[in-house]
């Protein structure tokens, strides 16, 4: 949605467009770009169909990077960070419905 947009919120169907729009990284500031490219990686390396075995430095890398811009961790990334290891090999072939229970699942965790 728009209010999404301007918020800079964006969900799998939205970020899997931008991953193939080629100008959009043709908008970007240098750093902006390093950052983007980085999280393509962690999108293809470790949320994809199988990990990869640099997982670890892949996110690390990708967290270092938007740190650096300035950007601030929500709760779902620092509980992302912190149980990398808790993902299965194969996240890409978990279906929309797991993935919902998982946001419902941090939407617990972040009340408590």
């Amino acid at each position: 949605s728009e209010a999404k947009l301007k918020e800079g919120v964006f969900v799998g169907p939205d970020i899997r467009k931008m991953m193939f729009n080629i100008n959009f990284e043709n908008t970007m500031t240098r750093n902006k770009k390093e950052a983007w490219v980085l999280f393509k990686e962690v999108v293809t390396k470790f949320l994809g169909n199988s990990k990869d075995p640099e997982y670890v430095t892949i996110v690390a890398n990708m967290l270092n990077k938007f740190e650096k811009l300035g950007c601030l961790m929500s709760l779902k990334i620092q509980f992302f960070n912190s149980h990398l290891d808790y993902f299965p090999e194969n996240l890409g072939d978990f279906s929309e419905e797991q993935g919902g229970r998982f946001h419902q699942d941090i939407k617990l965790m972040e009340k408590r």
